[in-house]
């Protein structure tokens, strides 16, 4: 008998996985001509409908509707960089791809339900709460959750949460579907898109007509020099292989995998869950707890506290509290139990945690004299603990 090759720790992790969420990408889901791309989702929904009849839950994360309502309305492509626009499409095409999805699951006799969502529904802690459990009862029920952003009021409610566009939660589907990976505590986040995988060499970047682009098959670290081989937005879709990149990291904290590959190849899904070798692999060795997570990626940052060094020396390097003697300002309105940022002296966001001290109260408790930060919930004096060590989340920002 022949020696048979070992699993590696990936193949075991996917071929063993029993909750997944998938990411289609709009360059999967629609074609040019803004019209459902059916010929590229019925090998998708064919092993969606496997995995389940295996006993696998599955969430599934989708782009589209604004691609679908464009085409719907005969819009010009460009006519999609007026907001109001493209929230116009997003209304007429979320419809139209449910309607397109459940004729395609029928066909495997899959129960679908839809699920819009917003930023608020991340921010706050009561609806970040209810919505665990609404996709906790869908998924017992054998249902197959469409999830997608509420395009036609998120934008909207950026004013009412205090969030700065550029300060968003969730811009893309991508990291939407990653935020969605780690609330249910998923095994797997898998992102079809158009292209096979990370690149070690961005296609368009060759600089002689035989050098090659070839797919990098197992990242254990997202690093800046990994950050740098990453694409800038396709054509289309809103996302990027660098918005990828930040939604296979939070699926990594989460301790999950997380798999980039093309979806217009019609045996990749299967080939995931199979182990075979396809795309890129992300391999967490490491796991952060849930609300530490919340706090990291999915809450609304409202305002921000500007500490000085000794501050930060004493965050970054132990195990201590954000004290208000060494904070030296802060910005933004934000009341208690709210998430703020921490910054340093050049404005640098090192960490962010949850103020135990609204801004107004923060503002009459900074300190003149010497600060620094210090372990406990209480120091001597004016050594008022602002924000305590178990709320506080430290940020790779290399």
């Amino acid at each position: 008998m022949e020696n048979q090759t070992p699993e590696t720790e990936q193949q075991k992790r996917l071929r063993a996985s029993r909750r997944a969420v998938i990411k289609l990408g709009t360059g999967i889901v629609t074609g040019g001509d803004g019209q459902f791309n059916a010929y590229h989702l019925e090998p998708v929904a064919r092993t969606i409908a496997r995995l389940k009849h295996e006993g696998r839950q599955v969430v599934l994360v989708s782009s589209g509707a604004v691609g679908l309502g464009r085409g719907r309305l005969g819009l010009h492509r460009d006519r999609l960089n007026d907001l109001v626009i493209r929230q116009a499409c997003a209304a007429v095409g979320q419809s139209l791809l449910m309607h397109e999805y459940e004729k395609l699951f029928q066909a495997h006799g899959l129960h679908l339900a839809q699920v819009l969502l917003t930023e608020g529904d991340f921010v706050d802690r009561t609806r970040y709460s209810n919505l665990r459990q609404t996709m906790e009862a869908l998924l017992k029920l054998g249902v197959l959750p469409v999830v997608n952003e509420n395009d036609t009021v998120s934008t909207a409610e950026l004013d009412y949460l205090n969030i700065r566009a550029g300060e968003r939660i969730f811009s893309d589907n991508d990291r939407l579907a990653a935020l969605v990976m780690s609330h249910i505590d998923a095994d797997v986040l898998v992102l079809l898109t158009d292209v096979d995988g990370l690149m070690e060499l961005a296609p368009g970047a060759a600089t002689s007509s035989d050098a090659k682009s070839n797919v990098i098959p197992l990242v254990e670290e997202i690093s800046p020099e990994l950050k740098a081989l990453a694409m800038g937005p396709s054509e289309g879709g809103r996302g990027g292989m660098l918005t990828k990149l930040d939604a296979a990291e939070i699926a990594m904290q989460a301790g999950g995998v997380a798999v980039i590959a093309n979806g217009r190849k019609p045996d990749t899904l299967k080939r995931i869950f199979d182990g075979e070798p396809t795309g890129t692999v992300f391999l967490s060795k490491t796991r952060m707890a849930g609300k530490r997570r919340w706090i990291a990626y999915a809450a609304g940052v409202r305002g921000r506290v500007i500490v000085n060094t000794g501050a930060r020396d004493a965050l970054t390097g132990g195990k201590a509290s954000l004290l208000a003697t060494g904070v030296v300002g802060v910005e933004g309105e934000f009341d208690a139990a709210e998430v703020v940022s921490i910054v340093d002296a050049e404005g640098l966001e090192f960490a962010r945690g949850i103020s135990d001290y609204s801004r107004g109260e923060a503002q009459g408790m900074i300190g003149n004299g010497s600060s620094h930060a210090a372990p406990g919930s209480r120091a001597n004096g004016r050594a008022t603990v602002l924000v305590k060590r178990d709320n506080i989340v430290l940020l790779d920002r290399k």
